[in-house]
């Protein structure tokens, strides 16, 4: 899939389902959060500090495609 593919497939969601595009601040925010949740996974998974247990249930490709999808988003739409 292409990037133009995945930013139609994206706003062709967020049209179906989503209820709109978010602010320019509003999607700064979630996607800084987005990367910290994968920071921490890899934080813990090839780093010093160990698994929480409220963290045993991520997974950094379910950590990436959120990142993906809030880039995506942002791009088209507005």
């Amino acid at each position: 899939m292409s990037i133009k593919e995945a930013q139609t497939a994206v706003d062709e969601w967020i049209k179906t389902y989503g209820v709109r595009y978010f602010s320019e601040l509003t999607n700064m925010v979630l996607l800084t959060e987005e990367v910290g949740e994968l920071a921490r996974i890899i934080a813990r998974t090839y780093g010093d500090q160990s698994f929480k247990e409220s963290d045993k249930n991520r997974n950094m490709a379910d950590e990436m495609a959120d990142i993906l999808l809030l880039v995506s988003a942002k791009t088209i739409g507005r």
